[in-house]
């Protein structure tokens, strides 16, 4: 059973919130505040956090900076009664993996939540993965990225986008096969979130963010992962060997 954790400080929607996921068989903690909600996020360990950007005390953004910060990976999703794009584009700046604006369909916010909890279990492979990137390792089976031995944070929605790309390296993926893959459902609000996604992955990964060598624009397409080193070789079940490349 998911465990989510949903950090509202509005009652009546906290409480609704709470009971239709418990409803449909996930187990929930809620927290009013953003410091109580980072509290039972260290405690409780959820698998997914629904979070609302109007927090009294600390706001969402700053719960959201300070989870990631912390090392925390599940899947956070936002929401917010703002519907500006600065807004969007911060969070996902700052590592929130989605975001649904106020008022919203419940049946959709479960879509969304079923969907990134399907995509998180898949991050786990059945066979190692490992991939270096100069002094960077990418360990896809232990969930890790080090730069000379010093971790590097990713969030969930990072790392799975970043295996997909290496998976098919040298090929183009295009915004509309990044969102139906790693978000779990073919529609999506807008692409700019694959591409603030990228933008984190080249701070995180690249030498030269702005002038990136690995995690490549192709205009027009999409995105691809180029690489000439080596890739320790690997198995999965969705492709064969990937090697020297």
């Amino acid at each position: 059973m998911a465990k989510l954790l949903v950090i509202e400080d509005e009652p009546a929607l906290r409480s609704a919130l709470q009971d239709a996921f418990e409803y449909h068989g996930y187990s929930v903690v809620v927290a009013e505040s953003g410091e109580k909600g980072l509290l039972l996020a260290g405690t409780e360990k959820p698998d997914l956090i629904i979070l609302d950007v109007m927090l009294p005390g600390i706001d969402g953004f700053e719960v959201c900076m300070k989870l990631r910060s912390s090392g925390f990976t599940a899947p956070i999703l936002m929401l917010t009664a703002r519907s500006e794009e600065v807004d969007r584009v911060v969070g996902l700046e700052i590592g929130a993996d989605d975001y649904i604006i106020k008022p919203f369909n419940t049946r959709e916010l479960l879509a969304r939540i079923k969907a990134h909890l399907r995509r998180a279990s898949k991050n786990i492979p059945s066979d190692p993965v490992r991939c270096t990137l100069g002094n960077i390792e990418v360990d896809f089976t232990g969930l890790s990225v080090t730069r000379d031995g010093v971790p590097i944070s990713l969030t969930s929605s990072e790392m799975t986008i970043l295996r997909l790309l290496v998976e098919r390296k040298n090929k183009v993926v295009s915004r509309e096969q990044i969102m139906n893959e790693v978000w779990g459902y073919e529609s999506y609000p807008e692409s700019r979130a694959v591409d603030m996604h990228i933008l984190n992955l080249r701070q995180k990964l690249e030498a030269d963010p702005k002038k990136p060598k690995h995690i490549l624009t192709v205009h027009g397409m999409g995105y691809k992962f180029y690489y000439l080193k080596r890739c320790l070789q690997f198995l999965t079940n969705r492709l064969p060997f990937l090697t020297y490349f």
